[in-house]
């Protein structure tokens, strides 16, 4: 197994680096983490808790229950509270009935979801009066992002992927943004950070189930254009970087 501290180090600096370079959180900023209780949201406050010292951040951990997984949905909401507190950190435990919510809107399930949990998650970063949500997006969801819109067919701005930086609500003169530090990494190295650092992780099993097309595209295409050019991530990221400042 690799050094932990080597591993843990080396995923900061690179994370520290693209926060600095994009402007992704100041010294003494609050911020609200999105934490579902997987891999990578438990990655992401690793991060952060290990950050909070250095850069006087007030940290408080948020956890949205779709109600969607019966027990399992209760079990992870229950697991990202009791991870919180082993930090020392707040969690709130929020949930919406995001099926009964489909339907009422004449939406996808998964239209529904993403709908509810921004609302929430502005509610409570504006009651909890941070300036910033986190959330563990990174670098193979950006791809993945890239490639599902060139399937269901994009304007240009679909090929911006997922901004790492945007703003979330505005009430009167308090603003939230929205802010994604992982994206400078990939799938591969947060599940190393995990292994190295015993850290413990919920599975979403419907990410598993490749009757969603992104399911599909991260199980099976994604890994088959990975294995004919390795470099696809830098790629697409390179390419939404230069796209950015010519699309509104």
């Amino acid at each position: 197994m690799k050094d932990r501290k080597a591993v843990t180090l080396q995923f900061w600096n690179r994370v520290n680096a693209n926060a600095r370079r994009r402007g992704l959180f100041r010294d003494g900023d609050a911020v609200l983490l999105a934490v579902s209780g997987g891999p990578d949201s438990v990655v992401m406050l690793d991060y952060f808790a290990g950050q909070a010292r250095a850069h006087r951040l007030k940290l408080h951990v948020c956890h949205i229950n779709h109600k969607l997984r019966g027990r399992l949905a209760d079990a992870d909401a229950a697991f990202v509270k009791k991870l919180a507190a082993g930090y020392g950190l707040p969690a709130s435990i929020l949930s919406a009935d995001v099926r009964a919510l489909a339907k009422k809107h004449g939406h996808s399930v998964e239209h529904a979801a993403r709908n509810a949990r921004y609302r929430l998650l502005s509610a409570s970063a504006l009651k909890k009066k941070c300036s910033l949500v986190a959330t563990a997006h990174h670098a193979d969801d950006h791809a993945e992002t890239i490639l599902l819109n060139l399937l269901r067919g994009t304007e240009p701005k679909g090929l911006l992927g997922i901004p790492e930086k945007r703003e979330l609500c505005r009430r009167g003169k308090t603003r939230v943004d929205l802010v994604r530090p992982l994206l400078a990494v990939s799938r591969r190295e947060i599940e190393e950070y995990l292994k190295v650092n015993a850290l413990p992780s919920r599975k979403d099993h419907t990410n598993d189930d490749e009757y969603y097309t992104r399911n599909w595209i991260r199980r099976t295409l994604l890994p088959l254009m990975l294995k004919k050019q390795p470099r696809l991530r830098e790629h697409l990221a390179e390419l939404s970087a230069k796209l950015s400042p010519l699309i509104k």
